[in-house]
């Protein structure tokens, strides 16, 4: 049984969220609080396993709490608006070590109530089977660890690099790209799941603390070497040739058969046609398996790919899905991934 603290200002927020995961026989609420200073208390007295925490409330908002609860650290799932401001102060949160995020705006999501019920509690019931939550301290410059030898199968030289993530994506991607020099020879694209308002203000994010060039991907622009390419909340991102030497990218709005958009599906099975073996398939930290496929025909093709290893995944499913398939060439803490990124291409 996984215990679970919802705070939230409105009684409407507790009580549909109290729904939806009551609604599971794995998961308990033992508890509700109205801001944040009954967030703290709640927190210390009742021991939850998991916490939804809403951004806005009076007087103490949920950054100032969380910053207290990670003190003695518990997993956070932040209660956030799907605007340009709540995507901020929720990128701020998952700095201060907040886990992963669930939307308030329910109504504006594009899937059904009963979609939103799973993935909640999809979510809740991935972070709160971690035990003991380990929070993930703040990054700070270290060596970058590069591998001695390559092990691969293929022993090609990769033309584009392919990186898929979700739960706990952020925290991830930032300790990778960061380790980047200006000059990386080849471009790199990178679904994370998001909604639309986040991946802008998250790309922007990464392109300030990095050297490497940073951007949310639009629909059209010419694939450059030494740009990170995020795609945009809400659609998918593919990549298209445009004649022998020339390949850009396309932002479709079609769902299709995969749940998430951005898919990491779509992405990586787009770039495998376009680059045949020449392509470096990451997976990070996510629940589900999207990527799985994308990851697959990365491999058949002959191309090389990497999982991230359990020990560091905030939530060990998409990394689990493809290393269970037998499809991952090497399976590596996060620490690793950035070096092994680079003495690949």
């Amino acid at each position: 049984m996984i215990n679970v603290l919802i705070v939230d200002d409105s009684a409407f927020m507790r009580n549909t969220l109290s729904s939806m995961i009551s609604s599971d026989p794995g998961l308990r609420v033992i508890g509700t609080a109205r801001d944040g200073i009954e967030a703290v208390e709640k927190v210390s007295s009742l021991k939850p396993d998991v916490v939804t925490l809403d951004i806005e409330m009076p007087r103490m908002d949920g950054i100032e709490a969380l910053k207290h609860i990670m003190e003695n650290p518990v997993p956070v799932l932040m209660v956030s608006s799907l605007t340009t401001e709540g995507a901020k102060a929720t990128l701020d949160a998952l700095d201060i070590g907040a886990v992963d995020f669930i939307p308030k705006n329910l109504a504006d999501l594009s899937v059904n109530i009963v979609k939103i019920r799973e993935i909640l509690v999809e979510k809740i019931k991935g972070i709160g089977r971690k035990r003991p939550f380990r929070r993930i301290i703040k990054l700070t410059h270290k060596p970058l660890h590069m591998p001695k030898a390559s092990q691969y199968a293929s022993k090609r030289r990769i033309s584009i690099v392919a990186i898929g993530s979700s739960t706990g994506g952020p925290r991830a991607l930032q300790n990778i790209i960061t380790q980047f020099p200006e000059d990386f020879p080849v471009p790199i694209l990178i679904a994370q799941h998001m909604p639309p308002a986040f991946t802008g203000p998250f790309a922007e994010r990464l392109n300030q603390l990095s050297n490497i060039k940073v951007k949310e991907a639009e629909d059209g622009e010419p694939l450059k070497k030494g740009t990170v390419f995020i795609a945009p909340g809400g659609g998918h991102m593919k990549v298209r040739r445009k004649g022998m030497a020339e390949t850009c990218i396309a932002i479709s709005k079609d769902s299709g058969e995969y749940i998430y958009r951005p898919s990491v599906d779509v992405l990586m099975l787009s770039i495998v046609e376009s680059f045949s073996a020449y392509v470096l398939g990451i997976i990070l930290t996510g629940l589900g398996n999207d990527g799985e496929k994308g990851m697959g025909a990365i491999k058949d093709k002959g191309g090389k790919t990497i999982a991230e290893s359990e020990e560091t995944c905030v939530v060990y499913g998409m990394p689990k899905a493809v290393v269970n398939a037998g499809i991952a060439d090497k399976i590596v803490p996060l620490d690793e991934i950035a070096g092994e990124i680079i003495n690949s291409v």
